[in-house]
This record gives C-alpha cells, sequence and structure tokens, in this order.
C-alpha cells in the first residue's frame, strides 16, 4: 500500500465507524445499557472492517484534501446513524407502552423497578415485556436482520447526499404511532379484563354496601391478572415479535 494512501483510507473508516457506531450505540439488542460502551463500541470496529470493503466504494474521493467537506460528512454520517439507531429503538417502546396499561389493570402500577433496557425507572411488567423481546431477539436471530439494516442504510442513504429531514420526521411519527398501536393491541385483553372486573366489583358493592370490597378486590386482580398474563403470553409476544421483524425488515428493503 503507498503510504499517501493511508490517510484517505483512515478517513473513510472513520466515517463508515461514525454511522454504524452511532446504529450499534442504540440498536435495540446491541445498545442495551447493560451491555458496556467498550464492548458495543469493539462491536462497531469489527463491523466496520468487516463493512469496509463494501461500503469504502460509496465514499466520495479526495475527502482526505478539503477539511470542510470531511466534517460535513462525518456529521452526515453521525446523523444518519444516530436516526437509523433510534428508530429501531422505537420499536422496543411498544413494550413499555404495554406494560404500563396491563400494570394499571392489574393493579401493579405502583411496582416500579429499574428498566435495564431504557436506563430509567418502569413498571415491573413493562421491563418484563422489554426484558423478554430483547432475549427474543437473539433467540429469532433478528440481530442479523438488524445488521442486514446497517448494511443496507448505505444504499437508502447514500454518503455525501441530502439528509432527507423530511423522511425522518414522517418514519419517527409513523413508528411512534405504530409502537403505541401495538401496545394497545398488546394490552387490549387485561383491558376487558379491567372492565368486566371493575363493572362486577360495582355490582357486587351495591349488591352489599357493608362488605369492605376494596381487601378483596387487589388480591383477586392480581392473581386473576397474572392467571389471564401466563395465559396468554406467549401469544402477546409472538405478535410483538412479529412487529418488531416487520420494523426491523422495512429498514433492510428501504
Amino acid at each position: 500500500m503507498v503510504l499517501h494512501l493511508l490517510p484517505e483510507v483512515a478517513l473513510l473508516f472513520m466515517l463508515a465507524f461514525a454511522r454504524l457506531g452511532a446504529m450499534v450505540m442504540l440498536a435495540p439488542g446491541f445498545g442495551e445499557t447493560t451491555v458496556p460502551v467498550r464492548v458495543r463500541l469493539v462491536f462497531a470496529f469489527f463491523l466496520t472492517l468487516a463493512l469496509y470493503p463494501i461500503v469504502a466504494g460509496l465514499y466520495p474521493a479526495g475527502l482526505s484534501k478539503s477539511l470542510p467537506a470531511a466534517a460535513t460528512m462525518l456529521a452526515g454520517e453521525l446523523i444518519i446513524g444516530l436516526f437509523l439507531g433510534m428508530a429501531t429503538r422505537l420499536l422496543l417502546a411498544g413494550a413499555q407502552v404495554a406494560g404500563a396499561t396491563i400494570a394499571t389493570q392489574l393493579g401493579l402500577g405502583f411496582a416500579m423497578t429499574v428498566d435495564p433496557t431504557q436506563g430509567q425507572q418502569g413498571v415491573i411488567v413493562g421491563n418484563f415485556l422489554s426484558l423478554t423481546a430483547v432475549t427474543l431477539i437473539f433467540v429469532m436471530d433478528l440481530h442479523l436482520v438488524a445488521i442486514g439494516a446497517m448494511t443496507s442504510s448505505f444504499q437508502m442513504f447514500p454518503p455525501g447526499g441530502w439528509i432527507p429531514s423530511g423522511d425522518f420526521a414522517q418514519v419517527t411519527v409513523q413508528m411512534v404511532a405504530e409502537s403505541f398501536k401495538v401496545g394497545v393491541q398488546i394490552s387490549a385483553p387485561f383491558l376487558a379484563f379491567g372492565l368486566v372486573f371493575n363493572l362486577g366489583l360495582g355490582m357486587l358493592q351495591k349488591m352489599m354496601p357493608q362488605f369492605q370490597i376494596y381487601f378483596a378486590a387487589m388480591p383477586a386482580s392480581i392473581g386473576l391478572g397474572l392467571l389471564l398474563f401466563g395465559l396468554v403470553l406467549a401469544s402477546l409476544l409472538a405478535w410483538y415479535m412479529d412487529h418488531v421483524r416487520d420494523g426491523l425488515m422495512r429498514l433492510v428493503a428501504g
């Protein structure tokens, strides 16, 4: 290799690493807060090393000779990487929506724990669904689809092109709406359970005003709700993982 080519190679590698590193830091499964930052960076480094021969030719030539052009390209790569990483992260937001709704119907809305996937407090049911979804991503090999989406991003958003801010906003709104819709659909059985259960409690209270309904309602609501949760959990997770797979495949197909 001629020595004068090394700055160009190093710059192109850094640009590809900026995009892929930003996506890895936020992607489901890879970008969880429980995964050390150094591990994520090392994975992004080796992923860039593997994809460099494919993506290097997509960058304009002579970037190492113009510092403003290289800085502008670097900023664009970071923006694209952060957007795609956040887009994939939004796919897991439906689990928290469903978990919060289910916990409210079961009477567990007060049970808060730290969500390892989000790095903040959340209801225990939502945390369980989020952790299960992350586990199923690797079990169902959806992490390979995520890597495919990272590779396809260089065809969807070619380096050096205009950043489609309008498309970014449209995709963000669409993914937020879909995650909320899926979260409500997943929690639909528990919404029906809460409606029927509370209606029955109201009728019982009218029939027996002296009965302390609260002390019987909370244990019954939690017990019956957890029984229903165990019965429908497999179906709910299968439906939810279809949503995650479809979202990742949309990024792969462009």
